[in-house]
């Protein structure tokens, strides 16, 4: 049994990576850890906007030489590495008809190998955390979405990306749960991020596609970058030392809420 009791510093002295830490989820993520005592490093394609206390380092997660580069620099910058939040993905409209081979390549590089290639690449560092700290795990937390299990319209790319990251944070799980490293997915719904805004500003009426994006969650409302964060933090902090292989829904009852239509 621990004793573990969750403060506003639960995390000091611990080292976090996080992917596509520049905006929406990951920056909320990144600034929410490091608030509660972590030091923390980001990665993604561009860094400018990342400032201190974050350290921001460039990578390309569909090249293999960029991410174990990037991942080893922050290892080094950090002491080393005992939470990595593969949080980077890109999205996705069409059917299976519409979205071309090349799309479909493109977007499972970055959301699934992505993934792979900075969980390859961190866990070592990871193995080492754990040595290290007898008694605690290190922890693995991907950014999944409600995608990976509820059908939705317009989106079979990038469902079928989710679909394959939930399926690998259970096997990875099941893969390094002997080793003392944790590893568990968040599946936000619909969530306010840049990606959402400019595929709103992209439709033909933005109030009305935003009208809908809400109706079908339950709550009404799309989902916070912030909500999404602090799943993601939680499942990554000591609090959490007994959840693995897990994924948390922050979808605002999408997925497992069935309501009457409201009366008009």
């Amino acid at each position: 049994m621990t004793d573990f009791k969750p403060t506003m510093t639960d995390f000091t002295g611990l080292r976090a990576l996080v992917t596509g830490g520049a905006s929406g989820i990951g920056r909320a993520t990144a600034l929410l850890l490091a608030e509660r005592g972590a030091e923390v490093a980001v990665l993604d394609l561009a860094v400018d906007t990342v400032d201190k206390p974050l350290h921001g380092l460039v990578a390309d997660l569909r090249d293999d030489a960029s991410v174990r580069a990037a991942v080893a620099r922050a290892a080094e910058l950090l002491g080393g590495l005992d939470v990595l939040v593969n949080n980077a993905g890109i999205g996705a409209v069409g059917t299976v008809e519409t979205n071309p081979d090349e799309e479909w390549h493109r977007v499972l590089d970055v959301n699934v190998l992505g993934l792979v290639r900075a969980s390859r690449a961190a866990l070592p560092h990871l193995r080492h955390s754990v040595r290290s700290r007898p008694g605690q795990s290190a922890a693995i937390v991907n950014t999944c979405s409600i995608a990976a299990s509820a059908g939705l319209p317009q989106r079979a790319l990038y469902s079928a990306s989710k679909g394959a990251v939930l399926s690998l944070t259970l096997a990875m799980a099941a893969d390094h749960v002997r080793e003392g490293i944790r590893v568990n997915c968040v599946n936000p719904g619909t969530a306010d991020t840049p990606w959402v805004g400019r595929l709103l500003d992209a439709a033909e009426d933005p109030a009305a596609e935003r009208a809908a994006l809400c109706a079908r969650q339950p709550m009404g409302r799309l989902v916070s970058a912030e909500e999404v964060a602090a799943a993601i933090v939680y499942l990554a902090s000591p609090a959490a030392g007994a959840v693995t292989g897990t994924a948390l829904a922050v979808d605002g009852g999408m997925q497992g809420l069935r309501l009457r239509p409201t009366e008009s």
